[in-house]
């Protein structure tokens, strides 16, 4: 096996988070999220975040843990916004900062419908700052954290009150779309894209955010007609028990037959939004540093490092321009 050297910052990760995919892609998903975006950026600067792949990787889940292992609630409504509850009528009707909407809804509202579009903003304006500074503990937190944000608004439910299906009768399918199908069909995706300079950062978040809603009706609208009228063997994945098996984290597993037909019905969006969220964060990551000044990154580093580390980021990027992401190891929740 290949040993790749990374600079490590050291952190505090626990991947066994209770009720972790409640409200994100997953592990898994997040994963891939990271350290696709790292090798979407060009090489000017991707080098730099490739030396620390490791820790934007593994860092990728930590918002989740702030809220689930730590408790942190200033940390739950960031990963999500209920449209509905905002009176959503298009992006050009919403505040355009967190404080705005505060001033219109309340802050107990807005703690409650959730704040997801204005703390990527906010996250993107303090990445741009920390580059400004040339602050490496602060750009690698920074934007391994923003991309968690970034994900999390490709996921349709976030975007909506019904979050799980528990509003139409269909609980549980959040797990489903962003978790067991991504780990069981994920090794066919492509994710290969590329970073571009965002020059409205408000109006493509919330471009980002209207699009992953839109989805919201046949992605429901697919799991209600399937698992209309099917008994449970056919729904779930049974145990000795008969009753339906669990992953890690207590979520029902469903049938790999249910997961085959409903991942076709959907006819890409899964991929299709993993892919784009890793060019959104390349994206973001990328305007951040043109807007800071294109600083030099490289000299953050020791040059022996980047010196190890480039025949291994030349491999990746072979693989990368295949559509692959390789370099790590996760433990899957399925």
């Amino acid at each position: 096996m290949i040993k790749r050297i990374f600079s490590c910052i050291t952190i505090f990760v626990c991947l066994g988070v209770q009720e972790q995919s409640a409200y994100g892609w997953g592990v898994w998903g997040h994963n891939k999220i990271n350290r696709g975006a790292i090798l979407a950026l060009p090489k000017e600067m991707g080098m730099f975040f490739y030396n620390h792949a490791d820790f934007i990787t593994e860092e990728s889940v930590a918002p989740d843990i702030r809220k689930y292992t730590m408790n942190d609630k200033s940390e739950f409504p960031r990963h999500y916004i209920d449209l509905e509850n905002y009176h959503y009528d298009g992006p050009g009707m919403m505040p355009k900062t967190r404080d705005e909407a505060i001033a219109k809804f309340g802050k107990d509202s807005v703690d409650k419908f959730g704040t997801l579009p204005w703390t990527i903003e906010e996250m993107e304006a303090k990445l741009t700052a920390a580059m400004k500074a040339k602050n490496k503990a602060e750009i690698l937190f920074i934007a391994a954290n923003l991309a968690h944000y970034i994900g999390d608004a490709h996921m349709p439910l976030h975007t909506t009150e019904n979050h799980d299906g528990q509003l139409t009768g269909q609980k549980g399918i959040h797990a489903l779309w962003e978790s067991q199908l991504p780990e069981q069909f994920g090794k066919n995706y492509s994710f290969f894209g590329e970073a571009r300079y965002i020059d409205n950062i408000d109006a493509e978040t919330w471009r980002c955010v209207d699009s992953s809603h839109t989805l919201i009706s046949a992605l429901l609208y697919n799991d209600r007609k399937l698992r209309k009228d099917k008994p449970a063997e056919k729904l779930y994945k049974l145990g000795p028990n008969g009753q339906p098996e669990k992953n890690k984290y207590g979520q029902a597993t469903h049938s790999l037959e249910y997961a085959h037909v409903y991942h076709e019905l959907l006819n890409g969006m899964v991929e299709n939004q993993l892919k784009a969220a890793i060019s959104m964060t390349a994206s973001y990551w990328y305007t951040a540093w043109v807007n800071a000044g294109k600083p030099d990154l490289s000299d953050l580093d020791p040059k022996y490092l980047t010196d190890r580390n480039k025949k291994f980021y030349q491999e990746d990027m072979g693989y990368w321009k295949k559509g692959k992401i390789t370099g790590y190891k996760v433990i899957n929740e399925y």
